[in-house]
């Protein structure tokens, strides 16, 4: 058998040990999924599958078997050849992962150009096309003539994983790759890895995301502190699992539909007609209202106009018709400091240069605290998201994804809101951080009596948060109203393929093809 196989595997940085004396075998046609909350160790595991540990890592191993190579001892030169031909990485972020100068094309055949043989340029663009629709990608030909950022999410991650797939390795390591994806895409990319799996590659699968494993996976390793705390096939880990951690993990990632209230509350925001179209219509005529103290979610495929409809309430973007009403009234340029957005990735929201305090002190400058109050104001904004103000001092870098995500909300509450839009706020967090979150976000607007727009892809954590839904396609509303209601009764056919594809069968048991 050849495939992945790792004994004893260490990973240390200072005096950390970081990855403790793990084990795994996965075999040809096998998918091994690896889990645990941040800082667990997984995607340190994976760095170090590649020979891609951090500068000032230290990694031992009794086993490190890549394909039948011994990689234990690999100079780097070694590893470039091993990489993309025996095994190859699909990231999370394939926007980040791909070169924004570069067309697609250029990126799937750069793999084919570093392990295949020789071949002319039109033979290279035929095999580029091939792999393209191998990961069914639409009209691959036009396609590979785009850039990056002319793909939605979905398809640059079909691109990334054609490039990983272009040198034929035998282990595909998965890190993430389905974060942020909304239902429906989601859906066929993890049927593209089960079938990636089925044709004989050993596919390690990183993941936070518990149905998303429970749909490729065979086998699931917990880890925790480093250290695999539980193992075994998936169903019996995820219906019985043994380990405390691991039924802390599988209890916080399900939750129960709000139910309905009969409260009656004013209106706090409502939007009429919103329209804004860029090449393409992004929002039309999408109408609603959010009482106030409630929650709306905002549910739609990628490219529906969630993000755009939440950048035109916030005033980032100005509709080309439409208005956007606080209490009423349409908002002041100083009246619109009582909304404020809770971006999706913190990281970049953040100025990486700064330290935290100083960051939540520029948003409290610009909601109009004297200067002398600032320090003392921003220490107590972190303390009531639930941090250590002594964390004010350190750079965004130095925190992890769930405290830079609790700072992102510290510093959207500085110039006091009434309104927070909340823009895919736990897409990218692990199941326990995510609930600390969420139960942070439900504290918070009983407190402060807030208002919340919550943009979402995740259908379950919607369910548990919002009073109403918003569902769009394609820039339009095609249904909305209460929770628990559309949730349990969908009328329109695409709110019913949504939820469908957050609740179907697992890819690995309907043994289904890439569509």
């Amino acid at each position: 058998m050849t495939g992945l196989t790792v004994r004893g595997l260490s990973v240390s940085i200072g005096d950390l040990r970081a990855v403790d004396d793990l084990d795994v075998a996965v075999a040809p046609g096998e998918c091994v999924a690896i889990i645990g909350e941040s800082g667990a160790g997984k995607s340190l595991t994976a760095r170090a599958l590649l020979g891609l540990s951090p500068a000032g890592a230290t990694v031992r191993a009794d086993a490190l078997d890549i394909d039948g190579v011994d990689a234990r001892a690999l100079s780097e030169r070694a590893w470039r050849r091993l990489r993309g031909s025996r095994i190859a990485l699909v990231s999370q972020d394939a926007l980040v992962s791909l070169d924004p100068l570069r067309r697609v094309e250029a990126e799937v055949a750069e793999p084919l150009r570093l392990h295949g043989e020789r071949m002319p340029r039109p033979v290279l663009r035929d095999r580029v096309h091939a792999l393209l629709s191998e990961v069914a990608m639409p009209d691959p030909a036009r396609r590979a003539r785009q850039y990056p950022h002319e793909l939605s999410g979905g398809l640059r991650q079909r691109a990334l994983i054609a490039s990983a797939l272009a040198g034929a390795p035998a282990i595909l390591v998965a890190d993430e790759a389905t974060t942020a994806l909304d239902a429906t895409v989601q859906a066929r990319i993890l049927v593209l890895l089960r079938a990636i799996a089925d044709r004989g590659v050993a596919v390690v699968f990183i993941s936070h995301d518990f149905s998303a494993v429970r749909g490729v996976a065979d086998g699931v390793l917990v880890m925790r502190g480093g250290r695999v705390v539980e193992r075994g096939a998936t169903e019996a880990v995820f219906e019985d699992p043994q380990h405390p951690y691991t039924r802390s993990l599988v209890a916080a990632a399900a939750h129960e539909p709000r139910p309905t209230s009969g409260d009656v509350s004013p209106t706090r925001l409502s939007v009429s007609g919103l329209s804004k179209a860029f090449d393409v219509p992004a929002a039309v005529d999408v109408s609603f209202a959010v009482p106030r103290g409630r929650t709306l979610g905002i549910v739609g495929e990628s490219g529906s106009g969630k993000t755009t409809v939440a950048r035109m309430i916030v005033g980032i973007e100005r509709p080309d018709s439409g208005e956007v009403l606080l209490d009423g009234e349409i908002p002041t340029a100083a009246a619109l400091r009582r909304i404020q957005l809770v971006h999706q990735n913190p990281a970049g929201a953040l100025d990486p240069r700064w330290r935290i305090g100083r960051s939540i002190a520029e948003a409290l400058e610009a909601g109009g605290v004297p200067r002398a109050a600032r320090r003392q104001q921003a220490l107590a904004l972190l303390a009531e998201v639930e941090l250590d103000p002594a964390l004010a001092r350190r750079r965004p870098s130095e925190l992890s994804g769930g405290q830079r995500q609790r700072v992102a909300i510290a510093r959207a509450l500085a110039p006091d809101p009434e309104v927070l839009v909340l823009d895919e706020p736990v897409s990218a967090l692990d199941p326990l951080v995510r609930e600390r979150v969420l139960a942070l976000l439900a504290r918070l607007q009983r407190d402060r009596g807030l208002t919340l727009v919550f943009v979402s892809h995740d259908l379950d954590v919607v369910a548990a948060v919002a009073d109403e839904v918003v569902v769009m396609k394609d820039g339009v509303v095609v249904e909305q109203g209460a929770t628990a209601e559309v949730f349990a009764g969908a009328r329109h056919p695409f709110t019913r393929e949504l939820l469908a594809a957050a609740r179907s069968l697992p890819p690995r048991a309907q043994g289904a093809a890439p569509a």
